[in-house]
């Protein structure tokens, strides 16, 4: 959570009551995280696994750790937990990145926390995206 609050609330500025939506807390819900040997979390995912189809958001790399593909690598494993169809709230700047991993958009931009977003989805399969 010190994390994604570090990212969503302070860097991208979102009311940090939209960040701690209690999702988290649902036994539904699995999280996804990396740590560096210091025991500091530098990327997180979270899977709303309760959602059809399932939701892969909240994904987030510490500032000093990005540009490492930590948030790949733990992007890769949800997919591989869960390889049925998959969806997405991109970051709209985000589109294209998320689409090496096989998501393909679906509908058009919208607002989100003051942020431009997509839908996206992925219907099933792995990705050799790096």
């Amino acid at each position: 959570m010190a994390l994604r609050i570090a990212v969503f609330v302070h860097e991208q500025g979102i009311v940090d009551e939209i960040e701690l939506d209690g999702a988290d807390l649902l036994l539904t819900t699995d999280l996804f995280w990396m740590q560096n040997d210091d025991g500091e979390v530098t990327a997180t995912l979270r899977v709303l696994a309760d959602h059809d189809p399932v939701h892969i958001g909240r994904v987030a790399t510490a500032a000093a750790a990005r540009g490492r593909g930590y948030a790949g690598q733990l992007l890769r494993a949800a997919l591989r937990a869960y390889p049925g169809a998959v969806e997405i709230s991109a970051q709209s700047h985000l589109e294209k990145w998320y689409g090496r991993f096989g998501f393909a958009r679906i509908g058009d931009n919208y607002q989100e926390a003051g942020i431009p977003h997509v839908r996206m989805l992925k219907t099933s399969g792995e990705t050799d995206a790096t």
